[in-house]
């Protein structure tokens, strides 16, 4: 049974709920996507009603207001200036980055371009021609090699846990596969290749992909399936997860960043702002620059779409470039002679 989407579909104007139908029945977008979508456009649909209706955006009967009643003659109204309007909105008083602006302006450009163009039921698409926000340009954070081994030692050394055999191996294929925690939560028993050599993984917008295990994964792989298969699991021939909580369902993507947190804590690393996700930028940085991994082989392992997605992993090491500077046929020239030398 599928979980409810973050926002009730009765709380929408009804080509909204069509709009989430179309994108969750035919283009087979994830329930998470779809939910972002309807949640970004909650907030612009009441932020157009409340600024025509002169309701103060940051007031509490904003959080109130009733679009399901909404029809397409008002949704067709929208223009883009109002769209800018709603941007600058999110940026300056829901203080929302770069990422989150854009990812509300994909939300309101998906609309209105499935009413414009899939149904026909407008002729203008008001966020058509609009730029999406400018990219904050950051450099991933990641763990260096010793980090990761400290990382792994630490969870390997715990000799109270339960599940370390299960943890170990959650973070080997993290640091070494690259994957998305979501990913990690949805593999089967059955997408493990029979010699442990590859398994199947499902990405966004359900794409799946195969992700070839090295000896480190097959190792980790191999001390935990037959605690995972053992009798004490009573659900195992039931359950078809290959990670499973304690509870012996499902492990949850929670549950998996909570047990990350705890290891990165109790090695030393918990000051970092370090997360799940950290450990996928790891694996890319480490295959990139210690492996020499091609970045279009990279892109593949990860499951991006774009290959300026994987770019960003090819930023240069602070030891490279320290080794370049002293390179520098120019990095011995000073002011100051040596001692013994004529003036």
């Amino acid at each position: 049974m599928k979980k409810p989407y973050a926002v009730a579909l009765s709380e929408m104007p009804l080509p909204v709920q069509e709009f989430a139908a179309y994108k969750t029945g035919i283009q087979n977008c994830s329930q998470k996507t779809v939910s972002e979508y309807l949640l970004d456009l909650r907030t612009f649909f009441r932020y157009i009603v409340a600024t025509r209706d002169g309701v103060d955006p940051e007031s509490d009967e904003f959080l109130n207001i009733d679009i399901s009643g909404l029809d397409l003659d008002f949704i067709g109204s929208v223009r883009t200036t109002e769209i800018y309007a709603f941007l600058q909105y999110t940026g300056s008083v829901r203080k929302n980055l770069w990422a989150a602006k854009a990812r509300k302006l994909v939300s309101v450009r998906m609309l209105y371009r499935y009413l414009v163009t899939k149904t026909k039921q407008l002729k203008v698409n008001p966020a058509a021609d609009i730029e999406s926000p400018k990219r904050q340009q950051t450099l991933p954070k990641f763990l260096s090699l010793q980090e990761s081994l400290l990382l792994l030692e630490t969870i390997k050394n715990d000799r109270s846990s339960r599940t370390v055999l299960r943890d170990y191996a959650i973070v080997t294929l993290f640091l070494n596969c690259g994957m998305r925690v979501s990913e990690l939560c949805g593999i089967d028993l059955s997408d493990l290749n029979r010699e442990m050599r590859s398994l199947r993984v499902t990405g966004k917008g359900a794409k799946e992909r195969i992700i070839y295990l090295n000896d480190a994964c097959r190792a980790a792989l191999a001390d935990y399936l037959p605690e995972r298969m053992a009798e004490k699991n009573g659900r195992s021939d039931k359950e078809k997860a290959l990670f499973l909580s304690e509870r012996e369902q499902r492990i949850s993507v929670k549950t998996v960043q909570w047990m990350v947190y705890k290891y990165l804590d109790r090695a030393g690393l918990g000051d970092r702002h370090l997360s799940v996700h950290k450990l996928r930028h790891t694996a890319a940085t480490l295959m990139y620059q210690s492996g020499q991994v091609d970045v279009r082989v990279l892109k593949d392992i990860l499951g991006h779409e774009q290959l300026n997605t994987t770019q960003i992993y090819t930023h240069v090491s602070s030891a490279d470039m320290e080794n370049a500077m002293t390179k520098n046929p120019l990095s011995a020239v000073t002011r100051k002679e040596k001692k013994g030398e004529n003036t």
